[in-house]
């Protein structure tokens, strides 16, 4: 795999794993989720240098490709969080590659808790920085910490035409079977906004609800 150069000459690791991973996520995903996590990779090590988080950038790259896998058709009836069958999915491509265990548990949690906010950014920078650059992709948290020729860098590689309604209707898409697994997520405010049947989990009603008599 020839090394793909990015804004501020980031790169995209040049190794047979990082190729095999791009090669099944190009082939598995559809071009929003691809280009978008692309982005996340570029955005994320951008970060990474603006905060002096020394990372690993292969473990980046195979985390900001997978963490959206969970999303596809393969997994909507999967009764699991889609970060959870996104995170194991990532997870049975290292094993089957011999990565250590160490390497396999970071890449796991950077993609299970990478909706989670408050949390990646005390963790491993791997982790952090998946989620730093999903957030700087979806939400533009941090817009201003990248310089705007680094940022056009990364749109121009992998554009976002209309990505703000595609994205939320690709999020309502990867759910809407299995509406349970987005209670306390960010994923039930998207189901509000597309499903007029979903009704949301109330953590008070829940809990005042629940078998124990007080």
């Amino acid at each position: 795999m020839s090394q793909q150069h990015g804004p501020a000459d980031v790169q995209v690791p040049d190794s047979r794993l990082a190729a095999e991973a791009n090669e099944l996520v190009r082939d598995t995903a559809s071009d929003l989720i691809y280009d978008h996590s692309r982005r996340v990779f570029f955005f994320g090590s951008l970060l990474g240098r603006a905060r002096g988080l020394s990372h690993d950038p292969e473990l980046l790259y195979v985390a900001a490709l997978f963490h959206d896998v969970g999303l596809g058709e393969p997994f909507r009836t999967s009764g699991r969080r889609f970060e959870v069958d996104g995170a194991d999915e990532a997870r049975r491509f290292l094993q089957a590659r011999g990565v250590p265990e160490d390497s396999i548990r970071r890449v796991w949690t950077a993609i299970a808790l990478h909706t989670t906010p408050g949390i990646p950014e005390h963790m491993e920078p791997e982790v952090a920085l998946v989620a730093a650059g999903v957030e700087y992709d979806v939400l533009g948290f941090g817009f201003d910490e990248l310089e705007a020729a680094d940022r056009e860098a990364v749109v121009a590689l992998h554009p976002r035409p209309a990505f703000k309604q595609r994205i939320l209707r690709a999020f309502a898409d990867g759910v809407e079977q299995k509406p349970q697994t987005t209670f306390g997520t960010v994923k039930a405010d998207v189901l509000t906004h597309y499903d007029p049947h979903f009704r949301r989990g109330d953590f008070v009603r829940t809990l005042l609800e629940s078998p124990w008599p007080e």
